[in-house]
Parts: C-alpha cells; sequence; structure tokens
C-alpha cells in the first residue's frame, strides 16, 4: 500500500482550509476542491499518525451515498478532480477528491441518532436527555431508541470540539424554514440508509 497523505501539497490551486479530514482548495470561483486525507480525527482532534488509505476509503463511502441519494441536491459537479491539477499533482487527488461547488454551509450538523451512543450516551447519563429530548428511563449504553431521534450540533473547526444544541438553538441559527427542511431530509436519509444496511445483515 502506498505512504499514508497526512496533507497535501498541491501547489497549482490556492489552499484555503485544512480541516480534521480533508484540505479545501479554490477552483475559479464557482468550485472547490475537496482532498480526503488519510489523518485520523477522534474526539474534534487529529491525531498525528494517519492510517494509510483511509481517505480513499473515505471519498468511496461518500460517492456511494451520494449515488444513492442523487434525488436530494448536494453539491457535487461532476468534473474530474484530476482535470483541475497538474499532471504531478494528479497522484494527491486521485480516488480521494471532489469537486463541488462553492456554497456557503450551514453552521451546524444535522445528526439523527437511532442508538444511543457517543456525546448522546453522554448527555443521556448525565440528565436523562439528549439534545433536550428526553427519552425513557433505563437505557443502556449502544442500546437502539424506541424511534430515531434529531440532535443538531454546531461544526467546530479543527481543534474545537462539537457542541450538541436543541432544535430551538438550531432555529435560532438558521431560521425555523431551514431547521425544518433540514431535520425533514436527515430523517429521510437516515431511515433510508438504515434501511439499506438492515437488508443486507
Amino acid at each position: 500500500m502506498s505512504d499514508a497523505v497526512f496533507e497535501t501539497t498541491i501547489t497549482s490551486l490556492p489552499l484555503i482550509a485544512r480541516g480534521k479530514v480533508r484540505d479545501i482548495y479554490s477552483v475559479g470561483t464557482q468550485y472547490l476542491l475537496m482532498v480526503t486525507t488519510d489523518r485520523l480525527s477522534a474526539f474534534d482532534v487529529v491525531l498525528p499518525s494517519p492510517i494509510p488509505g483511509k481517505g480513499k476509503l473515505l471519498q468511496a463511502l461518500s460517492n456511494f451515498w451520494f449515488d444513492h441519494f442523487k434525488d436530494i441536491p448536494n453539491h457535487l459537479t461532476g468534473i474530474d478532480p484530476e482535470d483541475v491539477v497538474t499532471e504531478a499533482e494528479r497522484v494527491q487527488v486521485r480516488d480521494r477528491a471532489m469537486i463541488v461547488k462553492r456554497l456557503k454551509p450551514l453552521p451546524l450538523e444535522a445528526v439523527v441518532r437511532g442508538y444511543l451512543e457517543g456525546s448522546g450516551w453522554k448527555d443521556y447519563q448525565m440528565t436523562g436527555r439528549v439534545c433536550g429530548l428526553p427519552l425513557p428511563v433505563g437505557l443502556q449504553r449502544a442500546e437502539k431508541l424506541p424511534q430515531p431521534i434529531f440532535t443538531p450540533a454546531t461544526k467546530a473547526t479543527a481543534g474545537d470540539h462539537d457542541e450538541n444544541i436543541n432544535f430551538e438553538r438550531m432555529i435560532a441559527l438558521v431560521g425555523e424554514p431551514r431547521a425544518e427542511e433540514v431535520k425533514r431530509t436527515a430523517f429521510k436519509l437516515y431511515s433510508e440508509a438504515a434501511q439499506y444496511a438492515e437488508d443486507r445483515g
């Protein structure tokens, strides 16, 4: 297996940002090149040892789900990432990048939980709630919830921690119509993906 890619060095395009996992470059005024590196992020911290091939696997998963949910509008352009870099730089983007529309992202993550785990489990242990939503008493870690719940979070930059928020705070951030649209779409994505996985064991 080839060496791990901790960060890219594409000099033919302006580097805009290095996130926890992705390096983002400007492609003109309308597009961005997003390169999925092999960096490992856990608990909102980038760890020093990358995992060879991780970025390619994450990109393949993204490609699969974007194709599966192609009826839901997204930011993909269909432009081949290898067409916007120099010949020498193509190896850095091959099978680990995509060209996307330059859009303003919402300042949050839309999280749907079907199981009580991660930060949701921590919240539940302390308060009996997750993002302000009351849950039945006595649930165990990783237990399937009676029904999926929507638990938005703020999107932290590298080095900071994502923060679970309630739906009312989400409405304050993006407005009620957009918040309802995001929630509805998140539930659709979760339920269809969960069914896809369940059908395959």
